[in-house]
């Protein structure tokens, strides 16, 4: 698990517009209440596709130990 990339949502800034829910192709991201985008490590496979389609830039993939 330590080598596997998981994105992480910088929940202070995201304008929960839901781009990172549409473009996740494992489905690992959902908007909360109209507040912020969760993932969920245990489908997100760490693409980083929602990092980079974020509007708010507020999407990061990295390693759960903290490397990127």
């Amino acid at each position: 698990m330590a080598n596997r990339k998981t994105a992480f949502v910088d929940v202070s800034h995201c304008a929960a517009c839901g781009a990172c829910a549409a473009v996740c192709p494992r489905g690992a991201i959902s908007v909360i209440g109209g507040c912020f985008a969760q993932v969920d490590s245990e489908k997100c496979v760490g693409c980083g596709l929602c990092a980079r389609t974020c509007p708010a830039g507020t999407i990061t993939a990295s390693y759960a130990g903290g490397r990127s």
